[in-house]
């Protein structure tokens, strides 16, 4: 009930205004709320629809230590970003890997880093980018009793899982391929 209160004096303080601004005369009694609608339908259309819209996301898991699922991850974000570049649209793409699929970053056992390091020129103007899982590296790190260095193209996040359930929550799409 507030709500409706609050739309309704909203609606007579725009038509207040704009009747004020052009004052009616005998021979134009409906101008006034005229303008006054038509002001209030600009105004609800510039909220619902901004000038640019809002960019694509999209965030795919690989969660398994095989290059047939690490080509088609980045299958599924080369399509993406080429349907909405066509489109003349931007989309961000983040790969996450965890678990087995983290072996799709390091630097020196990736299957796949030709294809990730064209990703970027791929992407632009839209963004790829490569979250690798920080509590599967620790893991894999005291396994291997060495440091793991990921390719350029990757960033750590602390953990794989809880990052892409984070972007799920601020309204990403999600894809497992």
């Amino acid at each position: 009930m507030p709500d409706a209160r609050i739309h309704i004096v909203t609606a007579m303080i725009a038509t207040f205004a704009i009747s004020s601004a052009y004052p009616m005369t005998s021979m134009q009694p409906q101008q006034g709320s005229a303008i006054a609608a038509r002001a209030m339908v600009a105004k609800k259309q510039a909220v619902a629809r901004p000038d640019k819209p809002a960019a694509h996301r999209l965030v795919i898991q690989v969660n398994q230590n095989d290059p047939a699922v690490m080509n088609l991850a980045l299958n599924n974000a080369t399509n993406v970003l080429e349907y909405y570049r066509k489109k003349g649209e931007e989309a961000d793409v983040e790969i996450v890997a965890f678990g087995p699929g983290l072996h799709m970053l390091p630097k020196d056992t990736t299957p796949v880093a030709d294809r990730i390091h064209a990703m970027n020129e791929l992407a632009f103007p839209s963004k790829i980018r490569f979250a690798a899982c920080g509590v599967t590296r620790e893991g894999m790190e005291k396994k291997e009793g060495k440091p793991l260095e990921l390719l350029p193209e990757a960033s750590m996040v602390p953990s794989g899982v809880v990052h892409m359930m984070e972007l799920q929550e601020k309204g990403w799409s999600y894809v497992r391929p």
